[in-house]
């Protein structure tokens, strides 16, 4: 499958990027050139895309076990090296997960599917290198 974006300069460090579908992303520096706080890097959106690919799955496979999400909020984090490039060497996420009817074992379940098979943005990590660890929380409602 073949995939396509248009990224245009806006200027400074600033830049767009069009998915042909009519979603627009923003990229800029950490630190503007002013001294104010940027949007998203490239590498926090990495990181995102990684948490946000991951819980589609999870969602969808809890789903498909007919239990009920009724909200799942995902932190990652990342660590990356000192020297150039700086890439990541390591990814945690933590999922919280509210269902009244999910277990802990569907849970778990669903995150390992998703990490070791479905998820196209944690295979990338780990073709690098990056086997990302996580920890799972889940709570009744």
């Amino acid at each position: 499958m073949k995939m396509k974006s248009m990224i245009k300069w806006e200027g400074a460090l600033k830049f767009s990027a069009n998915n042909g579908r009519g979603h627009v992303s923003i990229f800029e520096a950490t630190m503007k050139e002013d001294g104010t706080k940027g949007g998203p890097t490239p590498m926090e959106y990495m990181l995102q895309s990684v948490a946000a690919c991951s819980g589609m799955d999870v969602v969808s496979i809890i789903e498909k076990k007919r239990k009920t999400v009724t909200d799942l909020s995902i932190e990652i984090s990342g660590e990356k090296r000192e020297e150039h490039p700086q890439i990541f060497i390591s990814a945690n996420i933590h999922y919280k997960l509210i269902s009244p009817d999910a277990s802990e074992k569907d849970f778990n379940r669903a995150v390992e599917l998703s990490q070791d098979k479905y998820c196209a943005a944690s295979a990338m990590f780990q073709l690098a290198g990056i086997k990302p660890t996580w920890t799972l929380e889940l709570i009744k409602g």
